[in-house]
């Protein structure tokens, strides 16, 4: 199975709305792809026993509670202040700031953005993959450095 032939099943699954889809093929290659929200607190995948089987876990982290047993959260709307949304990639590549080294970056800590504002590009198999925000805020902070490699759904932006 190769990269093309994954991809094709993460845009199957995003149409037809599947979050989880297992395959195993006749040569022993197994790999399940499993889709999560914008949450997602872990985005890259764990390596079980068999190196090519990956899952995406699903479980977000909450602060500890008072010892008085009181709830330590803040109000959805200040905790997503002080948290964010992430913009995370929608495919495995290499992450890259710019169009090109000469250019300014695509955005920047402090930029604001709106929902078609291309944030980055992945490059996938020598193919240039514009990436748009898909949220409207302000950039907090870049979490990739130009360059290095993501997968799917690891955190790339976070927006306020």
């Amino acid at each position: 199975m190769d990269l093309k032939q994954i991809k094709e099943l993460m845009a199957a699954m995003e149409k037809a709305k599947i979050k989880r889809l297992k395959i195993k093929t006749e040569k022993g290659f197994e790999v399940v792809l499993e889709k999560e929200g914008e949450e997602m607190a872990h985005p890259l995948p764990h390596l079980h026993r068999d190196p090519h089987l990956h899952h995406f876990p699903h479980h977000s982290p909450l602060p500890p509670r008072h010892p008085a047993g009181e709830e330590s959260l803040p109000p959805q709307k200040e905790r997503e202040a002080i948290e964010g949304r992430f913009i995370s990639s929608p495919m495995v590549g290499t992450f890259y700031n710019a169009s090109s080294p000469d250019e300014s970056p695509f955005v920047k800590t402090g930029d604001e953005i709106h929902e078609e504002s291309i944030v980055c590009i992945i490059e996938a198999m020598k193919v240039m993959n514009e990436v748009k925000a898909g949220v409207k805020g302000r950039v907090a902070e870049v979490l990739i450095e130009n360059g290095n490699p993501v997968e799917f759904g690891t955190k790339m932006i976070r927006v306020i």
